[in-house]
């Protein structure tokens, strides 16, 4: 299996810290034209884009609101503008505002699903959009490829995380329903649904022996998933390795959809 993505040219969503950081680092490692996009951490998006420049790599960081259509289409032209064309959108942006369902307030709930499903429709109809016009050229076998950054709870209920659960199983609907009008393009879309990754945004369940233990009873492999595991699999889905795939959600979760619970006979 051959990855050759040099010359090509993604936008990665959130991409100043957590899996976006990891996906936008190992795509540039790839050969990849890199757009990192940031809400707020300038400074992080700055780092990313120094680390991808050090290895010899191409960067320009971007800020905006990807919950903000305005914002979107000047994120998208700053692509055009730097490096003329895009081949890969990785729509991870995401945040979590946590609340028990009785307690969730209405600015608790429009936060998340603003910037968690409304952020990646705007993305993903900007760079279908794009693709559309390309059509298929020299650097692919696909005019554009989109990966939807999901989760586990997708399909797995989260108590206290309603509005962020909702976001998720919207993404994967949409993704599918977005795959299945777009595949006579030929534009791939598929989603990452990670499990437990060793990141800030959780990391008060795996900080800690205690916190470890209790999370890994959920995670049959045994190990908690890394953000370059994340990264290889973007990778794979942006290459045309993955030609042939469209539609698909991917869970990377060491076993935690196999519902660990019944491993004892339930």
């Amino acid at each position: 299996m051959t990855i050759d993505l040099k010359g090509q040219t993604a936008i990665i969503t959130g991409s100043s810290t957590g899996l976006g950081r990891a996906c936008a680092i190992g795509l540039a490692r790839e050969g990849m034209n890199v757009v990192i996009n940031y809400h707020s951490s300038d400074k992080e998006a700055k780092e990313v884009r120094r680390e991808i420049e050090a290895a010899g790599g191409r960067a320009i960081a971007v800020q905006a609101d990807v919950s903000k259509e305005e914002e979107v289409i000047k994120l998208f032209e700053a692509c055009h503008e730097e490096y003329g064309h895009l081949d890969l959108l990785v729509a991870n942006a995401g945040l979590q505002a946590d609340a028990a369902f009785t307690e969730m307030t209405l600015e608790q709930w429009n936060r998340v699903i603003s910037v968690d499903l409304t952020g990646q429709f705007l993305c993903c109809r900007e760079a279908a959009r794009i693709f559309r016009r390309q059509g298929v050229h020299e650097h692919s076998s696909a005019a554009g490829k989109i990966i939807c950054m999901s989760s586990v709870h997708d399909e797995i209920a989260w108590a206290g995380h309603v509005n962020y659960a909702a976001a998720k199983g919207g993404v994967k609907m949409m993704m599918e329903s977005m795959a299945q009008e777009l595949a006579g393009d030929k534009i791939r879309i598929n989603s990452i649904s990670p499990g437990a990754i060793r990141t800030e945004i959780n990391r008060a369940a795996w900080e800690g022996e205690d916190a470890m233990n209790e999370l890994l009873k959920l995670i049959p492999y045994g190990r908690i998933g890394e953000a370059e595991d994340v990264a290889n699999l973007c990778t794979f889905l942006a290459s045309d390795a993955s030609d042939y795939i469209t539609g698909a959600t991917i869970y990377i979760d060491g076993g935690m959809m196999l519902y660990p619970g019944f491993r004892f006979g339930g």
